[in-house]
C-alpha cells in the first residue's frame, strides 16, 4: 500500500491517562482503589471491551485491558497522517443514550466529554442514474422524499414504518438485553419473534410495502451497516430505521476517536488499566471435575502469564475460540462449527484526504453502482469480487473541519466485500481496487479527484484477518441471520468454559455501536458479584 504508515495516535493514548511502560507494553495507569478486589482481564480495547471493562470496574471489579494495537479503539483504532485524522471504523453513533447511560453509572455526563452533533439529512443515497434520496430523521422530509420518486407508495412508507416500530419494540427493548444463556430464554422469545415475522428478509419486507425499485433498496440497506445482507438478513432489523428516527443519526466533534478517549478515560477514573502492544496467545483454563475447563487467566505472545478471576473477550468471538481456547475445551464451538457458521461481509476501505473541499458532498453519502439484487449474491452467496460495487462514501469535514488541514477535505469510502472465502489475493489487488473506486467517485461525485488526493491509506480483508485478528477476515463476526441471531449466535456467557465471557460483535446481540454496547449491558446480567469471590 503505497504512501501508507502506521502511527501511534497520540491523542487517543494519551486520554488514558499517565503513560508508562511494563513488560507486555504501553500501560495506562488508573487508581489503586480496587487492588483487593477480584481480578477481571478483558481482551480487546474496541467499544464493547471499553465499555464491558467500565460496567466490570463499576462493579468493583479490579479491570486490566489487554489491546494487541499500539492505542484503543480495535475496529475503531485512528489514524493520524499529513495532518488528515481518519476515523478507521465506525462513524456514526445512532444510540446516544448507551452512552449516556454508561457515563451515569460512574458519575459522569456523557456530553461533558464529548460533543455529539445530529447529522441532517442522516444520508444520501446517490443511484447510478444520478438521482438520490436524503435520508432524514424529520418526518415531512421523509415523505416528501418518498413522494418525490413514487407518490402512490407514501401509504406504503406509513405501514413500513409503524411496523419497524413493532420490530424495535419487540426486538429491541424487550429482546435485545436478554443474554439467551438457556433454551427457555429462546422459547419465551418466539411469541414476539412470530408477531414480527422475523422469518422474512428485511428486503421481502420492503418489497411488501413498497412498489418503487429505490424505495425498496432505501428502505433495506441498513443491515449492510452491520454487515448482514439485506436479502437473508430477518426483518427485525428494520428496527435501525426507528432508532435512527427517535435518537438520530450523530458525529462526534473530533471523530469517533474522541469516543474512544473518553471512554478510555472513564475507565482509569475508575481504577481500570490498559496494556498495548499485549497480544493474548491462550486463555488459560484449568481443568474441572465436573467436565468443564475454568478460564484462570492468559498467557501473552512473550510468554508472560496473567492470571485473573475472569476473562472476558472483545476479540473476535470464533477467532477468540478457534485460536485462544484448545481444542479439548470446545465441546459446543468445536473447529467444525466454526467453519461450517456463515460470516459476514468483509470491508475494502480506502482513507484519503483531498487539497480542495467539495462542498456539495454531504457529511454521508451512498454511492450505488447499476446492481443491488446481484451485487449482494456475489459478496454474500457467491464469494467473488465482481467489477462493479456499490459505497458508502464519508466526508467529515462537511461537518468537522478539524479532521483535515485548512481548506481540505478528508474521506472515507467503503466498499463491501466477501470475507476471504473469495480467496482473493488483495495484496496483489489492493492498488487495482483502488483506483477504480477512484475512477468512479470521479465520474460521479467527486470531479477531478485523482490530482487532488495528497495522502492515502487503504485496508483490505486481509488487515481484518491479520491485524483485526478476524475469522476469515469477516468484517462484523458472523452473519446476523434467524439462526445465527439471539439464542443461536455464541453466548456472551461461554457455553464451553466457565469463568469466560464474550462481549463485541461476534455475539449477542450483534455488530455495529449500539450492538457491542449493549452486548456489555448483557454481560452485567451473567457475570457473577465480586462478593462471590470473597
Amino acid at each position: 500500500m503505497a504512501n501508507c504508515f502506521r502511527s501511534l495516535d497520540h491523542g487517543v493514548a494519551a486520554g488514558a491517562g499517565k503513560l508508562g511502560f511494563s513488560g507486555s507494553g504501553l500501560v495506562a495507569h488508573g487508581n489503586t482503589r480496587a487492588q483487593g478486589a477480584p481480578h477481571a482481564i478483558v481482551i480487546g480495547s474496541g467499544f464493547g471491551g471499553l465499555a464491558a471493562a467500565i460496567r466490570l470496574a463499576c462493579k468493583g471489579w479490579r479491570v486490566q485491558v489487554l489491546e494487541k494495537l499500539d492505542a484503543p479503539g480495535g475496529r475503531a483504532y485512528v489514524w493520524r497522517q499529513d495532518g488528515f485524522t481518519f476515523d478507521a471504523g465506525p462513524t456514526i453513533i445512532t444510540a446516544p443514550f448507551l452512552l449516556d447511560e454508561l457515563w451515569a453509572l460512574a458519575g459522569k455526563k456523557f456530553s461533558d466529554d464529548v460533543d455529539l452533533r445530529l447529522m441532517e439529512p442522516f444520508y444520501r443515497i446517490r443511484f447510478d442514474d444520478g438521482t438520490w434520496f436524503d435520508y432524514s430523521g424529520d418526518t415531512e422530509r421523509m415523505r416528501d422524499e418518498v413522494a418525490r420518486f413514487c407518490p402512490d407508495d407514501l401509504q406504503a412508507y406509513e405501514r413500513f414504518v409503524d411496523e419497524a416500530d413493532n420490530c424495535y419494540q419487540r426486538g429491541f427493548l424487550e429482546l435485545g438485553s436478554i443474554p439467551y444463556n438457556t433454551v427457555g430464554d429462546l422459547l419465551g422469545a418466539i411469541p414476539n419473534m412470530l408477531r414480527m415475522k422475523g422469518w422474512r428478509s428485511i428486503f421481502r419486507m420492503a418489497c411488501g410495502h413498497f412498489s418503487n425499485p429505490k424505495l425498496r433498496i432505501v428502505m433495506s440497506f441498513h443491515p449492510l451497516l452491520i454487515g448482514g445482507n439485506p436479502l437473508s438478513v430477518t426483518c427485525i432489523y428494520s428496527l435501525i430505521n426507528t432508532l435512527e428516527r427517535r435518537f438520530g443519526v450523530h458525529w462526534a466533534m473530533g471523530g469517533t476517536g474522541t469516543i474512544v478517549s473518553a471512554m478510555v478515560r472513564l475507565l482509569q477514573g475508575l481504577g481500570g488499566s490498559i496494556t498495548y502492544n499485549a497480544q493474548v496467545a491462550r486463555i488459560d483454563i484449568e481443568e474441572q471435575k465436573i467436565g468443564r475447563g475454568k478460564a484462570r487467566g492468559v498467557t501473552l505472545t512473550g510468554g508472560e502469564h496473567l492470571g485473573a478471576d475472569i476473562v472476558v473477550s472483545n476479540a473476535d468471538t470464533l477467532w477468540t475460540y478457534k485460536n485462544l481456547v484448545a481444542p479439548q475445551h470446545r465441546r459446543h464451538w468445536t473447529d467444525k462449527r466454526i467453519k461450517g457458521s456463515r460470516h459476514s461481509m468483509s470491508l475494502f476501505v480506502w482513507y484519503f484526504g483531498t487539497n480542495r473541499r467539495y462542498e456539495d458532498v454531504p457529511h454521508h453519502m451512498m454511492v450505488l453502482g447499476p446492481r443491488y439484487e446481484g451485487l449482494l449474491r456475489d459478496i454474500f452467496k457467491h464469494h467473488v469480487v465482481p467489477e462493479d460495487f456499490s459505497l458508502y462514501l464519508h466526508r467529515p469535514t462537511a461537518t468537522d473541519p478539524s479532521m483535515a488541514p485548512a481548506g481540505c477535505d478528508a474521506f472515507y469510502v467503503l466498499s463491501p466485500v466477501s470475507h476471504l472465502q473469495s480467496e482473493t489475493d488483495w495484496a496483489q489487488k489492493a492498488e487495482s481496487y483502488r483506483q477504480a473506486i477512484e475512477q468512479a467517485l470521479e465520474r460521479t461525485v467527486l470531479p477531478g479527484l485523482k490530482t487532488h488526493i495528497v495522502t492515502s491509506r487503504v485496508t483490505t480483508p486481509l488487515d481484518f484477518q491479520d491485524r483485526l485478528l478476524s475469522y476469515q477476515g469477516a468484517a462484523f463476526g458472523m452473519e446476523p441471520l434467524l439462526l445465527q441471531s439471539a439464542w443461536f449466535r455464541p453466548h456472551n456467557r461461554s457455553e464451553d468454559v466457565d469463568g469466560l465471557y464474550m462481549v463485541g460483535a461476534g455475539t449477542h446481540p450483534g455488530a455495529g455501536v449500539p450492538g457491542v454496547l449493549m452486548s456489555a449491558k448483557t454481560l452485567e446480567m451473567v457475570v457473577p458479584e465480586v462478593h462471590t469471590f470473597a
